[in-house]
């Protein structure tokens, strides 16, 4: 992995004596709290068939995930 450059430490305060790894992150899926702003998202992206799923397990607690078909 390459070493990180200075400007990048000083931006997230890191020492300049130590060699510091990217973190390196993991892309998630795009998520609503309600459906309304999951089905603009959707309209806004031009998909036309789609499913909107909750990806909380619990209750009455919404985390929407839009799938198209």
């Amino acid at each position: 992995m390459k070493k990180m450059h200075t400007r990048e430490k000083r931006k997230l305060g890191l020492s300049r004596n130590s060699n510091h790894k990217k973190r390196i992150k993991k892309n998630r899926p795009k998520t609503f709290k309600n459906e309304e702003s999951a089905n603009r998202y959707a309209e806004s992206k031009g998909i036309k068939s789609y499913n909107l799923v909750n990806l909380k397990l619990g209750g009455n607690q919404k985390k929407l995930k839009v799938i198209q078909k």
